[in-house]
């Protein structure tokens, strides 16, 4: 059985709000084992992107993380001293952001860029290095590498820079690749090829990858087991295929239900009705039952335990409790 590379235990971080500080990250736990791809999926504003900063100890101010635990390995990240902390930024943990053109700094050539993280981490001289950046690009499906290192983000494709991000983040081999909306503002070839691109690399290097996506179509051809996440906290969680046949959680049978290629030809597509709302008007007891069409009354007064569906698989819902996970 593959041993965890990533843990994150009672994870709360926490941004000023107009009377005192809301958790936009409150109470998040899961494990990412080694190899395996864990999908963290839910609409904008739910927490995904802020829960992999934190991961990271790159949380912008004025936020902070408030407590809980992050281990990689044996390592507990939150006590690193800041110099440690870089060395597993980019080293053993890498993260793909989610948008190459504010990621890459645009007054400097892709291969410099490419070729300072790696010297980062390795005695290299930047010969050596810049030829280690020009096998990356190869790697990554970059034609004419020798030439595009010394292109400038704005000369390339929306496809070829978020290549360019990928290859900056394997320049160091990382045993975990954090990968936020990894194919978003790509067109559907251009997305395909990413998606094989990554499938490709996470099987000749071994790496675990936690997949941060509001796209089901990405999960289902990627992820190993998915977690579903609304306003700061998990709301199911389990294996890809039995979270996306045998949704438990109100909130991912909406998801799964507004999606063409989810739902049958026969069947309408669907939309959850409201928005995610802002962190200071979060509801008190479960954070979906100003939304939810199951809600009655315990939902808005008490948050929900986990309700075991199968092995494996969870959600943390009192109407899919009371209904023996029936509730559809």
């Amino acid at each position: 059985m593959s041993e965890s590379l990533l843990e994150v235990r009672a994870l709360h971080t926490s941004f000023p709000q107009p009377h005192g500080r809301a958790n936009v990250v409150d109470g998040v736990s899961f494990d990412v084992n080694e190899g395996e791809t864990v999908a963290l999926v839910g609409e904008s504003g739910c927490g995904k992107s802020m829960t992999a900063l934190s991961l990271m100890r790159l949380v912008p101010k004025p936020g902070r993380i408030e407590s809980g635990s992050i281990r990689v390995g044996a390592r507990d990240v939150r006590a690193l001293p800041v110099t440690e902390m870089r060395r597993v930024r980019g080293g053993d943990v890498s993260m793909i952001f989610q948008e190459p053109m504010t990621s890459l700094n645009p007054v400097q050539r892709c291969g410099r860029q490419i070729v300072e993280a790696i010297r980062l981490h390795h005695a290299e001289s930047k010969a050596e290095a810049r030829g280690h950046a020009r096998d990356l690009f190869g790697e990554v499906g970059i034609p004419d590498a020798e030439e595009r290192l010394d292109a400038y983000p704005h000369q390339l494709s929306g496809g070829m820079r978020q290549r360019v991000m990928i290859a900056m983040a394997l320049a160091s081999r990382p045993k975990l690749l954090i990968a936020d909306e990894p194919t978003t503002a790509l067109d559907v070839t251009i997305q395909a090829q990413i998606i094989d691109l990554l499938r490709g690399l996470q099987r000749e290097l071994g790496m675990a990858i936690l997949l941060i996506t509001h796209d089901v179509g990405v999960v289902n051809e990627l992820a190993d087991r998915v977690l579903v996440m609304y306003a700061g906290r998990i709301a199911e969680e389990g294996p890809r295929r039995d979270v996306l046949a045998s949704p438990g959680h109100p909130y991912t049978r909406g998801l799964l239900r507004s999606l063409p290629g989810v739902v049958g030809p026969e069947d309408r597509l669907e939309e959850i009705e409201g928005v995610v709302p802002p962190p200071a008007q979060w509801a008190h007891g479960c954070r979906f039952s100003n939304r939810c069409p199951l809600v009655f009354e315990p939902c808005v007064e008490t948050q929900p335990e986990r309700f075991r569906l199968s092995d494996g698989h969870g959600a943390w819902c009192h109407a899919t409790k009371r209904d023996g996970g029936g509730a559809r």
